[in-house]
């Protein structure tokens, strides 16, 4: 990654990020906070890497969605098996993504495996450009801004961030669900209250 970036530079930055969303195997976040302490060293900077990671997930991001869209559920249901994704989940998460799928957008970033996967369903769902946009675009800026901001601030202690995503992961899955089922039992409620 060091030898990719010092080559490439902010070009590569581009690259390698929408490469990733596509879910080609970059590790993002190691890669935003490394980024991040390389501005913390004045090697590069941070209004720079800011633009061109945003951009980079702008990329990846769109060209999943467009993948979705041309390639839709047939795509899944032929190469899914290939990745232990099965039809049930197939079916459970297009489910899932119709009810809460802006929620997705946003917050799928942080959640591995999740943002490689989340605009691809909103291409399937037939979301609108300009609501896909809105949520997936202020995500990729909220994401991007907070790993390059962490790993200017932790300096050289940046690969910190790296063992707390590693770790915390599988913890954050779960509650990112209990949030959005504690969300949608909030909402029915109003909309269907005791008589």
């Amino acid at each position: 990654m060091h030898h990719f970036i010092e080559h490439f530079g902010y070009i590569g930055i581009m690259i390698a990020l929408a490469g990733g969303i596509i879910g080609l195997p970059v590790p993002d976040e190691v890669l935003l906070t490394y980024v991040g302490y390389n501005v913390s060293t004045g090697m590069m900077s941070y209004p720079f890497t800011l633009t061109c990671s945003f951009v980079g997930a702008l990329l990846g991001i769109t060209i999943s969605y467009y993948l979705g869209i041309r390639l839709g559920s047939p795509f899944l249901h032929k190469f899914g098996p290939k990745l232990h994704i099965t039809e049930k989940r197939i079916e459970q998460a297009k489910t899932l993504f119709t009810k809460m799928g802006p929620f997705v957008l946003f917050i799928g970033y942080f959640i591995p495996g999740i943002r490689h996967v989340s605009a691809f369903l909103a291409g399937i769902n037939e979301y609108r450009f300009k609501k896909f946009a809105i949520f997936a675009y202020t995500g990729a800026f909220f994401w991007v801004f907070t790993f390059i901001t962490l790993g200017r601030t932790l300096g050289r202690d940046w690969k910190m961030v790296k063992q707390y995503a590693e770790h915390y992961s599988s913890y954050l899955i779960p509650l990112v669900v209990a949030i959005i089922i504690f969300f949608f039992y909030l909402k029915n409620r109003k909309a269907f209250p005791n008589k």
